[in-house]
């Protein structure tokens, strides 16, 4: 537990927007990151975007910047971790399972140093990328203790489908954390659904872009950390940053309290049950 949460109820979170240029190599973007994330103590969890260390874009390269989870971008932040006492959700790396498969792998460490949660994205990308071609989807989802209460891991595209997240909150994710590689054309989606997923199921979503341009594609950048009613408390520019802000892990279960949506919710099979007869009822 680090300083922060010692001396308070809140838990401070950094917000690590990070760009990802074509000239810098792998190893030269996981050593400047591990000196950044070393430059900022003081959080309580720490959370990157999607791919950085590879570079989202950089398709043609997945099978050469693949790693295993005890490669160099997890190692990075398995050793950044137990030196600022404090969880690292490293975004997600280009994983190769033991098959010689590729996944799109979130992982949270923490503050021990500890691998404490892996999620390979279910939802791979497929408009105008090539994601889909190239990585297998996941097929397991998890919950685990974190700094903000019961944290679930999810994948920029997996915004999109609210019966992704309806399994979360069922299975009791009071936190979910959204790294991305979320584009500049389409930021007001981002805005969008990060409001509307922390409202539907009353949780706090961390969601960290990147940023900057790979290719001919400008990230949008806008990391923000929205409450469990919906508000933005914090939301970065369009460049490199780390934005720290405060959030009250008690917050989740006052919300739920105040205006009891997560109680009221039918089980999935109850809605499937309803009567597709048209007209009023009787």
């Amino acid at each position: 537990m680090s300083p922060a949460s010692q001396q308070s109820p809140t838990r401070r979170i950094a917000l690590v927007q990070l760009a990802s240029p074509d000239g810098e190599s792998q190893a030269e973007r996981i050593t400047r990151v591990e000196r950044l994330l070393l430059a900022h103590p003081g959080a309580d969890l720490y959370v990157l975007p999607e791919l950085w260390s590879a570079g989202y874009f950089a398709f043609a390269r997945y099978g050469e910047l693949a790693e295993t989870l005890d490669g160099p971008t997890v190692s990075m932040g398995r050793r950044v971790a137990r030196e600022l006492g404090a969880a690292v959700h490293l975004g997600s790396i280009v994983e190769r399972d033991a098959t010689g498969a590729l996944h799109n792998t979130a992982v949270l460490v923490g503050a021990d140093g500890r691998v404490v949660q892996t999620y390979r994205k279910i939802h791979v990308f497929g408009y105008q990328s090539l994601e889909a071609e190239l990585l297998t989807p996941g097929t397991t989802l998890s919950v685990v203790p974190g700094p903000l209460g019961a944290t679930a891991s999810t994948t920029c595209y997996d915004l999109r489908f609210p019966g992704l997240w309806q399994e979360l909150s069922a299975r009791g994710a009071e936190a979910v954390i959204v790294p991305a590689a979320w584009p500049a054309a389409r930021r007001e989606h981002w805005r969008l659904l990060t409001q509307a997923r922390a409202v539907e199921h009353q949780v706090w979503v961390v969601a960290v872009n990147a940023c900057g341009t790979q290719g001919d594609v400008e990230l949008g950048g806008h990391s923000r950390l929205v409450d469990p009613a919906g508000r933005v408390l914090a939301e970065c520019g369009d460049a490199e940053e780390v934005r720290f802000v405060e959030a009250d892990p008690a917050l989740v279960a006052a919300v739920r309290r105040e205006f009891p949506v997560i109680a009221d919710r039918l089980a999935d099979e109850a809605y499937r049950a309803l009567s597709a007869l048209p007209g009023a009822e009787s």
